[in-house]
Formats: structure tokens, C-alpha cells, sequence
């Protein structure tokens, strides 16, 4: 691989967006949150009628995505997540975002990626790969924090739901299912801050710079 990708995997709201944002802004690399990509699936499939549990019409709205609708802040809220994890399951439309994902990774120079299948599928040979996780309840409190903080009114409980629920949908998919690649490194950010979680994230693609950078000269 001449990029240097990172693959940021991991289950909602485990701060792996905030460790890929960071590293991208450390490493003067682009960012993309697949996610999002999912959620405006999800979100758009709704908003023209249509239902997101239909793997053909959430399929068809996957293939006219362009990048000017990630901006959209409706993606940010708890119902995009649920349509994400929803869309999520369907093989054509997680084929129909597949090129989009590599193209943004392939670029010159490289880029971080995160999701939940990206060291997995859509960037096996990336060179760093981290799975960032964290308990359930902690998860959820953040996710709680993030929610009320733009105005939802949602209880802990619900979204402790929510994310159970989610996980179980991720992992238990037929098609690129949610797990830890074999050679990713391990980043749990229950106990941690922010910053100690960035710290740590940093170390680990640095050890796999080096290492990637001694395979290619050698």
C-alpha cells in the first residue's frame, strides 16, 4: 500500500471519532467518519418515503450519495444513528459505499477512516489499525451527554437501549459485521480522558509508521 491509512473501528459513542479526529489533525491527514455515510443513507431513504428496512430502496438512495450531504447536522441526531444501524445490514448498500470509502482512503498522502469494518473490509491492508471500545454504560453517558447537549430530550435508560441494541445489530450482521480485526490494536477508553485516549491512539499509529515506513525502504 503506498498510502498510510488508519482504521479506526469500533461500537458507537467508544470515541473513535474523537481519536480519528485527532489523529488526522496530528498527522495533517483528512478524516472520514463512515458513519455518516450510513446515517445519511438512513435519513435520506426516510425523507423521500421510503423504508430503510427495504435493502433495495436504501440501496438505490446509497448509489446517488455525494460528500456535500455529510454536512447535514440532522445526521447528528439519535434517530440518524438508529437509520444508520438499520440501512446498515443491507448488501448493496454497503456495496454501493465500498468505492466511495476506498477512494477517500487511497488518496495521496493516506487518510484515517473510521467505522466499524473498515480493518476489516474496506481497508484490510491499512497499515495502523486500532478497535476503540468501551462498556456499555459508559458508552451510553457519553452518547446521553452528546444528545442532551443539542437539545434531545432522551433519557439514560433509552439510550443505554439503544446502544445495546445497536451492538447486537452490528455484530450480528451477515454482511461485514463489527469485530476487531486480528491485527488491530486494542484501545478501551472506559477509564480514559480525551486526552489520555488520543495520547495512546497516537503511540500506537506511530509504532505502525515506523514499522510501515521500514517495510517499504527495505
Amino acid at each position: 500500500m503506498t498510502s498510510f491509512v488508519i482504521a479506526v473501528d469500533g461500537p458507537a459513542a467508544s470515541g473513535k471519532g474523537t481519536v480519528a479526529t485527532r489523529l488526522g489533525r496530528e498527522l495533517g491527514l483528512p478524516v472520514l467518519d463512515t458513519g455518516l455515510l450510513y446515517r445519511a443513507v438512513g435519513v435520506l431513504t426516510q425523507g423521500a418515503g421510503e423504508d430503510p428496512d427495504d435493502p433495495a430502496a436504501a440501496a438505490a438512495i446509497a448509489t446517488l450519495l455525494t460528500a456535500e450531504r455529510l454536512e447535514d447536522p440532522a445526521l447528528r441526531t439519535r434517530a440518524a444513528g438508529e437509520l444508520a444501524s438499520r440501512v446498515a445490514i443491507h448488501a448493496g448498500v454497503r456495496a454501493a459505499l465500498l468505492d466511495f470509502q476506498r477512494a477517500f482512503a487511497h488518496q495521496p498522502g493516506g487518510a484515517v477512516l473510521d467505522g466499524r469494518d473498515i480493518g476489516t473490509v474496506i481497508c484490510p491492508e491499512a497499515p495502523a489499525k486500532l478497535y476503540v471500545t468501551a462498556t456499555p454504560e459508559v458508552r451510553a453517558g457519553r452518547r446521553w451527554k452528546q444528545l442532551t447537549g443539542q437539545g434531545e430530550v432522551v433519557s439514560f435508560d433509552d439510550v443505554l437501549a439503544d446502544i445495546h441494541r445497536r451492538d447486537a445489530r452490528d455484530g450480528g450482521r451477515d454482511n461485514a459485521p463489527m469485530r476487531r480485526a486480528d491485527d488491530a490494536a486494542l484501545l478501551d477508553t472506559t477509564e480514559m480522558s480525551i486526552e489520555h485516549a488520543a495520547d495512546a491512539a497516537r503511540r500506537i499509529v506511530e509504532a505502525a509508521r515506523a514499522r510501515w515506513e521500514k517495510s517499504r525502504s527495505g
